[in-house]
Parts: structure tokens; sequence; C-alpha cells
């Protein structure tokens, strides 16, 4: 018998997930979480085979949900599920160890093969997703970690449109401190103009998240 565990902010996604599982002879949901902080603690104490999880949560995202179960309970296969065909999520979630990434629109039958070959360890990447996903890390992934938080953080919001002098309101800093960031954010980048990098950014995926509201220093 599978054990599977759902992490899903929606409850309706939840409702038919667990329908879906339990209706199998060899499958049966042991818990579920709306959100991470909460998944880890029952994770711990229900051990499951399978974390069937969400990539987009309030609070702790699923990519930080995944690395921690995946470094807590090698032995739990997480198998990522979103509603998004997005390369940024892919590279996210076979690089935190995920064993698989299925869409929520996905054939009824594609889920159940994905799960069944996750309770047995299985990888259920395909090779158009692995291939996407390296090369969003070769074309976006690798500038984007040669950036600091703080430049990452004037980054998106230059994506958003933000001007320097709403960016320096923002983050709490000076205008000027926003200029020098942009500036060495162009170099790392290898473009010319903040339109270009806001392009980039767009083009990449590159949303805001996971920042502290409070002053982190120029």
């Amino acid at each position: 018998m599978i054990r599977v565990f759902i992490v899903d902010d929606h409850p309706v996604v939840r409702n038919g997930l667990r329908a879906l599982l339990n209706a199998q002879p060899d499958i049966v949901v042991v818990g579920e979480a709306s959100e991470g902080e909460g998944a880890l603690r029952q994770i711990e104490a229900l051990r499951p085979d399978v974390v069937l999880l969400d990539c987009c949560l309030p609070g702790l995202e699923g990519l930080a949900v995944a690395t921690a179960i995946r470094e807590r309970h090698p032995t739990v296969s997480v198998l990522a599920l979103s509603a998004y065909d997005d390369d940024r999520l892919l590279w996210g979630m076979w690089a935190a160890g995920a064993v698989g990434y299925v869409l929520k629109d996905a054939p009824l039958e594609r889920i159940l093969a994905a799960v069944r070959a996750a309770g047995r360890g299985e990888p259920r990447f395909w090779p158009e997703q692995v291939e996407r996903a390296l090369r969003w890390w070769e074309e976006t992934g690798r500038k984007w970690e040669s950036l600091t938080e703080r430049e990452r953080e004037v980054l998106v919001r230059m994506a958003e449109g933000k001007s320097n002098r709403e960016i320096a309101a923002d983050l709490w800093i000076s205008e000027k401190t926003v200029e020098k960031h942009v500036g060495r954010i162009l170099e790392k980048l290898g473009v010319n103009t903040r339109i270009e990098a806001a392009i980039w950014a767009v083009r990449g995926n590159l949303r805001r998240g996971g920042e502290s509201p409070q002053n982190k220093g120029e």
C-alpha cells in the first residue's frame, strides 16, 4: 500500500485528490496540509511514502518544503504538483530532489501513474522536462544565483516597472544605493539597460518571494 500525504492550499484540490487516490486499491491518503510548516510537522509524524506537493504555497514555498523533506526524510518521495508548466519551477523541484513534476490538469491516469512510480522511488520527470529545466538553469538560473539577495529584490521590482525612487521607498534604502545595485545587476546580467534587465527577469519568470519585510541594510 502506497501511503500518500497531500500538500495543497486549495481545499477543492485536496478533496479531489483524496477521493481519487483513496479509490485506488493500492493507495491510501494518510494526511494533508494547506501550508508548508504544518506539512513538515505532520510528515515527521506520519512518515508517508509519497508527498504530493503543490509548488506554490502560502508562507514556506513549495521548493523550500521539498528541500526540507529530502534533507530530513530521504526515503520519502516528493512528487511536485503544479498548475503551471513553468521551467523555473521544473528546475527548482528537480534540483530539490523531487522524483517528478505533474500538472494539476493532467489526465487522471498520468497522475496515478506518477504517484505509483513515486511510491516505488522511480523518477518520473519526462526527458523533455529535464531538458527544459537544464536549459532554464543555463540561460537564467546561473545569472540569478550570481546576484546578491538585495540585487534580486531590486531586479524583481524593476521587472514590476518601478522607478528607482519607488524601489528605494519599498526597500528603505536611498536612491543612490538603488542606482549602484542597478549598475551591478546590468553588469552581472550582461545587458545595457534596465529595460533589458526587466525583460530578462520576466522571461525567466523570476518573481518576488521569500523576502523579509524588515530593512536588511544597504
